[in-house]
């Protein structure tokens, strides 16, 4: 049966605010143990890795251009190990999860994604990345007199390519362009959604 625009609104809002709490806990417990631990050990990898904040735009024109501002959140877990300084070849070898929402404003779609990312940490502190995943939104599948691009089905690819900084060995900052269609593999129209964003990162 498929899923109206109301539900897949409410569907969003109830990821998107499980998505905060989780990531509130994640948080919490990272600080927790870093306060805690007074003893040295050995580096291991982080489980939870950095944490992104920032905003987007729609870079599409005609009747698929997105209005609205849309703040941005990710999450990036790291149970593969990746070590930003080690070799490319290393690096490309140990992606890291992410873990995102994209939330519309004034009326467009809220997207909640998920999927793997992989980065390339070069010496003099710029880094490139590329993910690839799948997405969950509450926009338009096929309704001609709603703005914005006609989506054909609710869950989508996901994907994404960026270019950062890392002014030290917490602090980050990327520009990116994420794009999200089902590559016409359901039936529907695929309008997509391209977002063009600037994000802040906090590595732990």
């Amino acid at each position: 049966m498929a899923i109206d625009s109301v539900s897949a609104g409410n569907l969003c809002k109830r990821l998107v605010t499980s998505f905060l709490a989780i990531s509130s806990i994640f948080i919490a417990g990272q600080s927790a143990a870093t306060a805690a631990d007074t003893v040295p050990v050995a580096a291991s990898p982080k489980i939870f890795d950095e944490l992104r904040f920032g905003a987007s735009g729609s870079i599409q024109s005609g009747n698929d251009h997105e209005n609205g501002v849309f703040p941005d959140v990710q999450v990036l877990f790291n149970p593969f190990g990746y070590n930003p300084t080690a070799g490319w070849k290393d690096q490309l070898a140990h992606p890291r999860i992410h873990l995102g929402t994209s939330i519309g404003t004034a009326g467009s779609a809220t997207q909640v994604y998920a999927g793997l990312s992989w980065t390339l940490t070069h010496s003099n502190g710029i880094f490139t990345e590329a993910g690839f995943g799948g997405t969950v939104h509450s926009g338009n599948l096929d309704d001609w007199t709603e703005h914005g691009p006609l989506l054909g089905c609710r869950l989508l690819f996901h994907e994404y390519a960026g270019i950062g900084y890392n002014f030290d060995s917490h602090w980050n900052m990327m520009a990116q362009i994420a794009h999200s269609s089902h590559a016409n593999l359901c039936d529907g129209p695929n309008g997509g959604m391209t977002r063009v964003g600037v994000l802040v990162g906090y590595k732990f």
